[in-house]
C-alpha cells in the first residue's frame, strides 16, 4: 500500500505506481473533454524562438507525416498547429507488452505578436520536426521633426 494517497480516488496498491495527481481529474473544455485523447494534446512539444528577422516555432512531430499536419493563421494572429497522429495497425496475432507512445488528435495554439508578416509564413518537415518561420515586419520608426525655438 503507498504511502502517498490520490486526491482523486483512494489510494494506490503498488507501491512501484508512480503518483499522478491528475489520474482520473476529469478535464474540462471542449478540447480536453474527449477520454483518450489527453495525452495527444499534452504530448506536442513545441519551441517558440524569437530571433531578430523572425520567430521560429519548432515542432517534434515523430511518426507524422507532413500530410496529416494543419498549420494555419486564424484572423492574422494566432497560429494554429494541428493534426492527427495515427493508431498502429494491429494485428490479430499482436500480443501488445507496453502501450506509450500516444495517438489521436494534437492541436496548439499560439497568439503571434503584432509585429509579424502573417502574409509570409514559412513551413517544413524535416526528419519529424515541424519548422515555421513567421517573418517579422520592420518596425517603423517615427518620423521626429524638429522645431526651431524662436526668441
Amino acid at each position: 500500500m503507498s504511502l502517498i494517497p490520490s486526491f482523486f480516488g483512494g489510494r494506490r496498491n503498488n507501491m512501484s505506481d508512480l503518483w499522478d495527481p491528475f489520474l482520473g481529474f476529469p478535464f474540462t473544455g471542449s478540447a480536453l473533454s474527449v477520454p483518450g485523447e489527453t495525452a495527444s494534446f499534452v504530448d506536442t512539444c513545441i519551441d517558440w524562438k524569437e530571433m531578430p528577422e523572425a520567430h521560429v516555432f519548432k515542432a517534434d512531430l515523430p511518426g507524422v507525416k507532413k500530410e496529416e499536419v494543419k498549420v494555419e493563421v486564424e484572423e492574422g494572429k494566432i497560429l494554429q498547429i494541428s493534426g492527427d497522429r495515427r493508431v498502429e495497425k494491429e494485428e490479430k496475432n499482436d500480443k501488445w507488452h507496453r502501450v506509450e507512445r500516444s495517438s489521436g488528435k494534437f492541436m496548439r495554439r499560439f497568439r503571434l505578436p503584432e509585429n509579424v508578416k502573417v502574409d509570409e509564413v514559412k513551413a517544413a518537415m524535416e526528419n519529424g520536426v515541424l519548422t515555421i518561420t513567421v517573418p517579422k515586419a520592420e518596425v517603423k520608426k517615427p518620423d521626429v521633426k524638429a522645431i526651431d525655438i524662436s526668441c
